[in-house]
C-alpha cells in the first residue's frame, strides 16, 4: 500500500520534471479517477487478504488492483525514460507491484499458480527495486552530487531486476527450481552489496561542493 501511495507521487513527479527539461511534448497524466480507483482497489484488496485471504472475491479484487496499477503506470510515460536509468528504475519498481498483485489474485483463483511467486514479486521485485531506486537517487541528490546513474548504479539495477525475475521464475522452473532460486537470491544480494561498496564513500565522506 505504501509503495502504491508514495510511488504514485514520486514516480510521475520525477518523470514530469525530467520530461519538461527534455522539452517533451507528452507528460505524465495528472492524478484522476483512474488513480483514485487504483488506490482504492489496492487498499481494499490488501485488507481483504487479511480478512478473507482465500475468498474468490478477494482474488478477483487483487487482479483488478494490479491491472489498475499497471494502467496507472502506463500513463506516466515510463517508456520515455529508458535512456535515464535512475528514473526508469522507479517505473520498473512500480511495475513489479502491479505484477505482484495480479499474481496474488491468480494464486487465490487458481491453485496451480504458486503463491510464493507473488511473494517474490512483491518482496524481491517491488520492495527490493523501489528501495534501491530511492536509495541511489537520494544518496546522490542529498550529498550534492548529480542524480545520474553511472555504470555501477546501472549494474545495481540490473542485478536487482535479474535477481527478482529469477526468484519469480523459479516457481515455474520445474527441475531448475533450486538453481533459479539460489541464483536469483545471489544476484539480488549482490545488488545490495554493490550499493554498499559504491555509496559508502558518498555517504561517509564530505558532501560534494
Amino acid at each position: 500500500v505504501l509503495i502504491s501511495l508514495i510511488g504514485g507521487r514520486i514516480v510521475p513527479s520525477f518523470t514530469r520534471n525530467w520530461l519538461v527539461k527534455q522539452r517533451a511534448d507528452a507528460l505524465p497524466a495528472p492524478f484522476g479517477r483512474l488513480d483514485t480507483a487504483a488506490l482504492a482497489a489496492t487498499v481494499l484488496a490488501m485488507a481483504g487478504t487479511v480478512i478473507l485471504p482465500n475468498s474468490t472475491a478477494v482474488g478477483a479484487l487483487l487482479c483488478l488492483a494490479g491491472v489498475l496499477l499497471a494502467a496507472r503506470l502506463i500513463r506516466w510515460r515510463g517508456a520515455a525514460t529508458l535512456r535515464e536509468p535512475i528514473l526508469f528504475i522507479l517505473h520498473l519498481g512500480y511495475g513489479w507491484l502491479a505484477l505482484a498483485l495480479v499474481l496474488m489474485g491468480l494464486a487465490v483463483l487458481n491453485p496451480a499458480i504458486p503463491q510464493l511467486a507473488a511473494i517474490h514479486a512483491l518482496t524481491a521485485g517491488a520492495i527490493g527495486t523501489m528501495t534501491l531506486a530511492v536509495m541511489t537517487r537520494a544518496s546522490l541528490g542529498h550529498t550534492g552530487r548529480a542524480i545520474i546513474a553511472d555504470r555501477a548504479v546501472v549494474s545495481i539495477y540490473v542485478l536487482v531486476t535479474a535477481g527478482a525475475a529469477l526468484r519469480v521464475a523459479a516457481l515455474f522452473a520445474g527441475d531448475w527450481y533450486r538453481e533459479a532460486l539460489v541464483g536469483g537470491g545471489t544476484l539480488w544480494s549482490a545488488a545490495f552489496l554493490l550499493f554498499a561498496a559504491r555509496f559508502a564513500p558518498v555517504l561517509f565522506l564530505r558532501r560534494a561542493g
